[in-house]
């Protein structure tokens, strides 16, 4: 196992300005080390794990850092700039940058090293040692943990220097846990026992499970030593965890979760009192959280039994906007329902492009079938979509719900989704139904209620309340005037015409390519495919429209790679020949990896050609009643010849604008084609 860090991956003197520049100099560095084999795909997975969340730290820390499949071995990379460089951090620039590089699937040995790392940047001598250190080779040997930092506050301690010197790899000072516990010193009462401590579980990790995840876990056993209490942290990293005894858990006073991922096994820790905040909450605000989870547990609080939490929202930190969650809410709701949309609306497709279209007046197959007519199949498929179809409208609503009210809203918001089916509502109905299903399950929650009445507030109170609440509101307050809007847009897109049509298929094209299957993207496709519930001329050239502006920035990306090559890299050149398929499968996210590569370029120019195919898709009258598909789903489209044609139109506006704007840029004569551009393309600008 080679060193995690040596002096060559050390720079005293770090000149860059920004934190793309920072991370670029750092990374040439382990270019040059032979542990990172592409520069511009490792920025480009350094800036998007930057885009997740800042890296940042108070203290004047920064800790950029991802996983990569261009990393051949874990590696770290140290830069000190003495003018201070932005990441993010609340109180300002960082002087000390650490770059950690880790493979995609790296030893549990060297990301263990990483761990302790991370945990010793919550150490004030360490980094005093990295911000007087002269020379680069002991600078490696204090990150390695070959020397101690020497901070002379640990001369007043009674352990013995030779003891922390071998333990520096995971060793960390401890003083407050010496003034915490001074008091026991003194001699208790006779009459009076020692009370006993206070004590906290928490659970810690981050999406990369590297830096974050064990600073916080340092920062929170530190606080507690520091307020008297026994604090135990169970660390869900990369490197693994190990669960907490179910002992230590049972008898705990208060529990953490300081993550910006789905905490595992959470059930083990409910009913407790419990604080839950993202992970950086659990670095900066330690001291904080311990004191909000004794307050709770003062007043009798607890969490709610067997509480599971839902997957699209997990990194929602306290200061997060309303409209930051509701559009994590509506995303849980869309990304469960798109599966039912895909198999429900190809089968149905597919009944079509085989009994034609009045398969849909088809006599059920379950009381007429026979095994050697056409007809008989393609109306049993029709039927079997119809089924899946029919679940579109109550999964949206059951997991809205869910996103925002966990388990407890599946069943209000599946009522609510059916209901909204009922009265003919439809997908804004389902919607609707689904935020009231969360509303009301939240606002159930927040009352107080007796233990021992806890254990079957989910199971049967929960969803009894919700779903009669739910209900009411569904079928006679807001029911009906959802159903009229509902009735007013599928007329308003059924007449849609000329220049109206036009300008709504750009825009329609402009969301799909904003950000490549992302949220803008979702809802532009969520809208197409509400309108095929109850199909009509306006909604399948709505679908038409969003399917054919959606296969254009990958299709633009793999056809630029083609035609100038050497405007792009190795990887990316690799990357293209994978998006010929992508994109004709209708999947837009193929063009991600240019887009965070270079996003002032690409996402420019992919948005100019999906508009254009938008526009023209409607223009010509194209219509789709499949969802999904691609060109594989083309004899299935009105007007094929001149969807293809407008699908063609927008890729070769993408292409062309994409390979203007890059060969615009400075490049140096001498540098070789597989190289990454020297401006900084090769890094996204988001953070």
């Amino acid at each position: 196992m080679s060193e995690l860090i040596t002096a060559e991956l050390v720079d005293l003197d770090l000149s860059a300005e920004t934190k793309d520049a920072a991370a670029r100099a750092l990374a040439e560095r382990m270019v040059a080390a032979g542990r990172v084999t592409d520069l511009a795909g490792f920025l480009a997975d350094v800036a998007a794990r930057e885009a997740q969340m800042p890296t940042g730290l108070d203290g004047g820390i920064g800790i950029p850092h991802c996983r990569s499949t261009h990393v051949t071995e874990p590696t770290l990379a140290f830069g000190r700039s003495a003018a201070g460089i932005d990441f993010g951090a609340p109180d300002g620039p960082a002087d000390l940058i650490f770059l950690i590089a880790a493979p995609a699937g790296g030893d549990a040995d060297h990301l263990s090293i990483l761990s302790t790392l991370a945990r010793q940047l919550m150490d004030e001598a360490f980094t005093g040692a990295l911000r007087s250190a002269t020379e680069s080779e002991r600078t490696a040997a204090l990150i390695r943990g070959d020397e101690a930092p020497g901070e002379p506050a640990r001369e007043q301690t009674e352990p013995e220097p030779a003891a922390e010197t071998a333990d520096m790899a995971t060793a960390a000072p401890e003083p407050p846990a010496e003034t915490s516990a001074a008091p026991a010193d003194q001699p208790a009462p006779a009459d009076q026992p020692t009370p006993a401590p206070f004590r906290i579980v928490a659970v810690t990790s981050c999406p990369t499970g590297i830096a974050h995840t064990y600073m916080a876990a340092e920062s929170l056993e530190q606080a507690g030593k520091a307020a008297g209490v026994e604090v135990a942290v169970e660390t869900q990293g990369s490197a693994g965890f190990q669960r907490l005894d179910p002992q230590l858990v049972a008898d705990a006073d208060g529990v953490i979760f300081a993550h910006d991922v789905e905490v595992r096994d959470k059930e083990r820790f409910a009913g407790k009192p419990t604080v839950d905040v993202g992970v950086k909450a659990g670095i900066g605000r330690a001291a904080d959280l311990i004191a909000e989870v004794r307050r709770k547990a003062a007043l009798g609080e607890g969490s709610a039994p067997a509480r599971a939490a839902a997957p699209m929202d997990k990194d929602a930190e306290p200061g997060d906007g309303f409209a930051t969650r509701l559009r994590k809410w509506l995303m849980t709701g869309v990304s469960y329902m798109v599966p039912f949309v895909a198999a429900g609306g190809l089968l149905i497709a597919l009944a079509f492009a085989i009994g034609g279209y009045t398969i849909n007046k088809a006599p059920s197959v379950a009381d007429h079938f026979l095994w050697t007519e056409s007809t008989s199949w393609a109306a049993l498929l029709f039927q079997i979509g119809t089924v899946a179809f029919g679940f579109l409208v109550p999964v949206l609503a059951g997991f809205i719900a869910y996103g925002m009210a966990d388990r407890p809203g599946l069943v209000p918001g599946f009522v609510g989704g059916a209901i909204a089916l009922t009265v003919n509502a439809g997908f804004l109905g389902g919607l609707i139904a689904g935020l009231l299903a969360g509303a009301v399950v939240m606002a159930i929650q927040r009352v107080r209620i007796p233990a021992p009445l806890r254990g079957i507030m989910p199971v049967v109170v929960i969803p009894l309340l919700s779903s009669v609440v739910v209900g009411f509101l569904m079928f006679l307050v807001v029911g009906k005037p959802i159903a009229a809007l509902q009735k007013g847009l599928t007329d308003w897109l059924s007449g849609l015409t000329g220049a109206n049509a036009v300008i709504l298929g750009a825009l329609l094209g402009l969301m799909m390519c904003f950000d490549l299957g992302g949220p803008l993207n979702k809802v532009a496709y969520a809208f197409a495919v509400g309108g095929l519930a109850n199909p009509n001329a306006g909604s399948l050239k709505v679908m038409a429209a969003v399917m054919a502006a959606g296969m254009v920035p990958p299709l633009a990306m793999a056809l630029a790679t083609t035609v100038r090559g050497r405007l792009f890299t190795k990887a990316e050149r690799e990357n293209g020949k994978a998006a010929w398929v992508l994109g004709a499968s209708f999947i837009t996210e193929g063009a991600i990896p240019f887009a965070a590569a270079d996003p002032l370029r690409v996402i420019p120019s992919a948005m100019a050609g999906g508009a254009v195919t938008g526009a023209l898709s409607m223009a010509f009258g194209c219509t789709l009643r499949a969802p999904h598909g691609g060109i594989f789903v083309v004899p299935l489209i009105g007007q094929p010849l001149l969807y293809l044609l407008a699908i063609a139109a927008g890729t070769g506006v993408s292409t062309a604008l994409v390979i203007l704007l890059k060969g615009l840029r400075k490049r140096p004569d001498t540098r070789p084609a597989d190289s990454p551009a020297p401006d900084g393309a090769g890094v996204t600008v988001a953070a």
